[in-house]
């Protein structure tokens, strides 16, 4: 830090103390969280931010209650959880303006675990949860999100609409013919609204006239209420009331992993949408590291799991948020709005929030890669690792299981491809009795049967090159299937050399090979 100009005041001994303390805490705080520059913009962009906030809150109440009932936790968990998360993930998070709230994903992961064992598993859960990314994020496993196929992430999308799709019907059928008006009506304005004014969000607008409706003609239908407590006060934090046995870590183990997986990819998937939105880069790793202490405060408070939710994060983003202040205003008007409000959550009629998730889920859902002209112009592959991920999570419910066979899929799908890619072509030359060998493309383990049996060892002349310029070795087993070609040519009486290693073949050939190999 430079120095100050003019005189220097000498410090009290106690300030003196509280200088030393706040000189060994300040390098590590700003390493940790980004700087008040950063959070806090101009007067300008700080109100753009706030009204953005404000917007996204509005948005995040509905969601939020219905994806806790999707979990099958009180609303209130999943408010609460919603501004936990928002508030920590301003300040830990890698993408600024992202919105990470209490997300359906997650909400279907967790839902079979909460109607099993409770909601003390989902709490210990979630706490899990949130060590193992902080943990992962630390290592740089976030990194490894480029290795996930875009026709995976397609799926994957794909399979969360329609599970949220699915999720709805329960609130829409079997409570009476009451419900099918109300859900129409609220699909009408949800749809209708948009294309006349922004305003007002359509989502509030939907959920205000529908309860009005009810409460008015005093309708019998479903309401929040009906689901559970509302947020009428701060939790206190706590440990979950669970055995710590062998058995609790059996019955957390699968939803742990699971709830990571889905957790990240969401979030990962839903930065570099906002990426190529504000043409801005995001640190994956503390991205995740960050949605992990996120997930341990809110668990610790009783909160069910989160994660970025891309609806939220696109509304936060097209309202005018760039920076962390949008994302902790949605978090604080999210809580401003519902403590003084919970009578009238309490009254909102379970159609107003299946209508609203219904639409979500219609938006969320990539129709561009269902459409006939697509689907012509996409490979077969592509499609059925796209199709594969959403036959695999729709029947399990779990998005992390289609994510696993689509990677998988994808992965084969691309061996086979790639192990066609090696060609081999040979020239002779005549004055010289030698027969050059031009190998072209990577070389790996499914590339290997090809390559032994490219040789024309019987009619080969005594010397024969083979030129590597143009290839590349990527593991030991194509170095021992070159190592095979040499021992073929040598066990003829015939002297085979390489030529035009690039260095790091020749690291991989080294000492497994017969022949000399002249590295380019």
């Amino acid at each position: 830090m430079s120095a100050l100009p003019g005189p220097v005041p000498v410090p009290s001994p106690r300030t003196r103390r509280g200088a030393t303390r706040l000189a060994i805490t300040m390098p590590g705080l700003r390493r940790a969280l980004p700087g008040l520059r950063r959070v806090l913009p101009g007067p300008r962009q700080a109100s753009v931010e706030l009204v953005a906030g404000l917007v996204t809150a509005l948005a995040l109440i509905p969601e939020t209650i219905s994806f806790s009932v999707v979990a099958g936790v009180d609303p209130a968990v999943g408010l609460f959880t919603s501004f936990v998360i928002s508030a920590v993930i301003a300040f830990t998070g890698g993408r600024p303006a992202m919105v990470s709230a209490a997300a359906g994903s997650m909400a279907l992961v967790a839902a079979p675990l909460v109607h099993a064992h409770g909601f003390q598993y989902l709490m210990a859960a979630t706490i899990a949860v949130g060590i193992l990314m902080f943990l992962l994020g630390l290592a740089g496993v976030a990194r490894l999100i480029r290795f996930v196929p875009r026709t995976v992430m397609i799926g994957f999308v794909n399979a969360l609409a329609i599970l949220i799709f699915l999720a709805q019907m329960p609130h829409v059928f079997g409570h009476g013919w009451r419900v099918y008006p109300l859900v129409a009506a609220g699909l009408a304005i949800l749809l209708i609204l948009p294309r006349v004014t922004k305003a007002v969000p359509a989502p509030l607008a939907a959920i205000a006239l529908l309860t009005l409706v009810t409460t008015t003609f005093n309708l019998d239908a479903p309401t929040v209420g009906d689901e559970g407590a509302l947020l009428t006060g701060l939790p206190l934090p706590g440990l979950p009331d669970v055995p710590m046995t062998w058995e609790t870590v059996r019955i957390l183990l699968p939803y742990v992993l699971a709830l990571t997986a889905v957790g990240l990819l969401e979030t990962l998937l839903t930065a570099q949408i906002v990426d190529r939105m504000t043409d801005t880069r995001h640190d994956p790793n503390r991205e995740a590291w960050g949605l992990g202490i996120a997930n341990l405060v809110a668990g610790a408070f009783g909160g069910m799991g989160g994660c970025a939710m891309i609806g939220q994060t696109i509304l936060n983003v097209s309202s005018g948020g760039r920076g962390r202040l949008s994302t902790f205003a949605a978090g604080g008007f999210l809580l401003l709005l519902v403590l003084p409000l919970h009578a009238i959550v309490g009254v909102i009629p379970m159609a107003a929030l299946a209508a609203v998730m219904v639409v979500v889920a219609a938006m969320t859902f990539e129709w561009n890669s269902v459409r006939p002209t697509t689907l012509r112009r996409m490979p077969v592959g592509e499609t059925l690792v796209m199709v594969a991920t959403v036959a695999v999570v729709v029947p399990t419910h779990n998005l992390a299981y289609g994510v696993v066979v689509g990677v998988i899929l994808a992965a084969l799908m691309f061996t086979r491809k790639a192990a066609h890619l090696a060609n081999v072509t040979s020239v002779l030359d005549p004055e010289g009795g030698v027969r050059i060998y031009a190998v072209q493309g990577p070389l790996f383990f499914a590339s290997t049967g090809e390559l032994v049996t490219a040789f024309d060892y019987a009619h080969d002349p005594p010397r024969v090159v083979i030129d590597l310029s143009d290839a590349d070795v990527l593991d030991s087993a194509a170095a021992a299937a070159i190592d095979d070609v040499l021992h073929r040519y040598a066990g003829r009486g015939q002297t085979a050399e390489i030529t035009g290693v690039s260095h790091a073949s020749a690291a991989l050939l080294r000492g497994m090979t017969s022949a000399k190999a002249a590295s380019s």
